[in-house]
């Protein structure tokens, strides 16, 4: 199960497509930067959230997923363009599939 998200996020992030998936109960769209381990070994989404709901009570901006409570991914047929002032923060390790600069 875990391999089949990472290949459709891989995907994703290689196309420059935006996902939609639900987590934590609430459904989200986000442009997929990077999928990786995070510090502690957990399987990582690295994204921009541009729509959608959130725990914090901010639906837009940088988040770092767990892998693991990501359901129903789902590639859009929109494109994004790499911004939002991006840089490859050492959050993740051992990533599968950076955007390069």
């Amino acid at each position: 199960m875990q391999n089949d998200i990472k290949n459709v996020i891989c995907s994703a992030i290689q196309s420059k497509k935006m996902i939609q998936f639900n987590y934590e109960d609430s459904t989200r769209v986000a442009e997929p930067y990077c999928y990786g381990e995070s510090k502690v070994g957990n399987e990582v989404l690295r994204a921009f959230q541009v729509k959608g709901e959130s725990k914090s009570g901010k639906p837009v901006g940088w988040k770092l997923f767990k892998a693991s409570k990501i359901k129903n991914v789902a590639v859009t047929d929109e494109y994004f363009a790499i911004g939002h002032h991006y840089g490859k923060e050492p959050v993740i390790k051992n990533s599968y599939c950076c955007i390069e600069l």
